[in-house]
């Protein structure tokens, strides 16, 4: 929901940083790796009941997200890059999730119904994004898949996330309530969709009801 902004804040420090990393020689691909890589020990963590661990490794883990993208827009991006950075974030977000079901026996059921969650809002973003490309309509940004937004997106999973290692004994409420809103972002994004794909869209045109922040 409020991605978009929190990139407009984030983008002087993130250039200046992906600026410095390109003189070293750093690649973008390596850096998601490195970001996956640390947000694998969050999961880790998270299932341990290791939760400073857990905190920063998911915090990290968000930093070098926003690093890598600045870093490959500077040194040129690929659209394996951007596929490897989502399947990234995907794989992390969803590990994050069994890893707490795991710590946490009661927060199982909610843990079911977020997974659930994840997989029809994924389906319903990655389906439009192909079916977009298609029609060649603009994705409205530099990102290499179309995002549509919606309630809960990056800066609210990386939000709920921080409360849940920060006061796990209220770990499977935050989890309710996160479902419900990613619940809410898949209709926003079959709606979007709807518009969107419904007719004979225009190949150059775009819908001015489709955003393009992620989740």
């Amino acid at each position: 929901m409020f991605d978009r902004r929190a990139r407009e804040l984030c983008r002087p420090v993130l250039d200046t940083a992906s600026e410095q990393l390109a003189h070293l020689g750093v690649r973008a691909n390596p850096l998601t790796g490195l970001g996956w890589t640390i947000g694998v020990v969050a999961c880790v963590a998270v299932g341990f009941k290791w939760w400073p661990l857990a905190l920063v490794a998911w915090l990290v883990n968000r930093l070098i997200d926003g690093l890598d993208g600045a870093l490959a827009r500077r040194v040129g991006a690929t659209d394996f890059g951007g596929y490897l950075d989502l399947v990234a974030d995907f794989s992390v977000y969803a590990g994050f999730v069994v890893a707490l079901a795991i710590a946490e026996p009661n927060a199982r059921l909610a843990s079911v119904v977020l997974l659930f969650a994840y997989y029809l809002s994924g389906t319903a973003l990655l389906a439009a994004s192909a079916l977009l490309e298609r029609r060649g309509i603009e994705r409205g940004d530099e990102r290499s898949v179309r995002l549509l937004g919606g309630l809960a997106e990056g800066l609210e999973t990386l939000l709920a996330y921080v409360v849940i290692v920060v006061v796990p004994s209220i770990a499977v409420w935050v989890e309710w309530i996160f479902a419900a809103m990613v619940l809410i972002t898949a209709a926003q994004r079959v709606i979007w969709s709807r518009r969107a794909l419904s007719g004979a869209t225009p190949a150059s045109g775009r819908d001015p009801n489709i955003r393009s922040d992620a989740t």
